[in-house]
């Protein structure tokens, strides 16, 4: 494995910046998320670091070495897609043994049978060896695609929205099983996405994307606690946070046009009265469903909650987020 490094990488496509001199470190054996929505650059970030394309400016490196003259292959590194990317008439076994016959590779067949067997462990599909691909459920067939990069043991893996064509459940424990994989592989992992869930659950580091440029950095609770804009607090969190005028409650600091309450952050007994509209009871959560001067809010609430809509309580904001008139966080 090795670690990953863009300096001031930018590219265009016609008139439209895809990437904005984004400079950023992913360390050896770490998992990072690239986080934001349709067309932020994070596919194109993944496309630029495999070889797929070439920046317009910049430096890639990968374990210290600059890559930009070397091709896909020269570069190590394993891509992932939303796609399963299966031959249909293909066993599992022949899918995952597919990368070790390449002629770049020559890999002897003792050592292939030896590391597909190993991957088909790691991913819990060693009974599922002989089946043809076609015959396997969505998440099997996405442990197959995950597999086939695997058995490369490749110096980076690049996972470009590999979850999102699968239903919640599948994506939940598929969640699960690739951040158990990272841990037994110590693999380094660049994850994109526009799910906060998988942000959350899965990364060691965040990056939002903006628009082409690299906004913010961190640990998603370094994320979700100090975000350095309104347009990354809005990128994680579930409900999203409420944004309000700032002086709809005392105490905001000067400059501050907008307060953002995460819904764990609305103290409710006490503070200026609001409406409640409706009660959404979720099973491990109750979310409250609040007006309060023409501005909706959501909050949570006793799971066990006797509130019922057209009742008032009272609320005010704790550990309060505020942004001046930009969108920028005032701290």
């Amino acid at each position: 494995m090795a670690e990953v490094t863009l300096h001031e990488v930018s590219k265009r496509y016609g008139a439209t910046v895809a990437l904005d001199r984004v400079s950023l470190t992913i360390a050896d054996g770490a998992f990072v998320v690239l986080l934001g929505p349709t067309g932020a650059g994070k596919t194109t970030t993944l496309r630029l670091i495999s070889g797929l394309e070439a920046p317009d400016g910049g430096d890639i490196l990968i374990g210290g070495r600059s890559v930009l003259r070397d091709t896909p292959a020269q570069r190590d590194v394993a891509m992932v897609f939303q796609q399963y990317s299966l031959y249909p008439h293909m066993s599992v076994r022949d899918n995952l043994a597919f990368p070790l016959r390449s002629p770049v590779l020559r890999t002897p067949e003792d050592e292939i049978a030896r590391k597909v067997r190993e991957v088909a462990e790691v991913l819990r599909i060693e009974g599922k060896l002989d089946n043809k691909a076609t015959a396997l459920s969505g998440g099997e067939m996405q442990r197959v695609s995950i597999g086939r990069a695997l058995v490369r043991d490749p110096q980076l893996f690049l996972m470009d929205e590999p979850l999102s064509s699968l239903d919640a459940k599948l994506r939940a424990d598929l969640r699960v099983e690739l951040k158990r994989i990272h841990a037994t592989l110590g693999a380094t992992l660049l994850y994109v996405t526009h799910d906060q869930i998988e942000a959350m659950t899965m990364a060691t580091e965040i990056g939002v994307l903006d628009q082409g440029r690299l906004v913010q950095f961190g640990t998603p609770r370094e994320v979700y606690e100090s975000p350095v804009s309104l347009y990354v607090a809005a990128r994680l969190g579930l409900p999203r946070i409420n944004t309000l005028p700032a002086g709809l409650f005392a105490g905001a600091p000067a400059g501050a046009k907008t307060i953002g309450l995460r819904p764990e952050h609305i103290r409710q007994g006490e503070g200026r009265p609001a409406q409640v509209l409706r009660i959404e009871p979720l099973g491990d959560q109750t979310r409250l469903h609040l007006r309060l001067d023409g501005h909706d809010i959501v909050t949570l609430t006793d799971v066990h909650t006797d509130l019922e809509p057209g009742d008032s309580i009272a609320i005010e904001p704790r550990n309060a987020l505020y942004f001046d008139a930009t969108g920028a966080r005032i701290v």
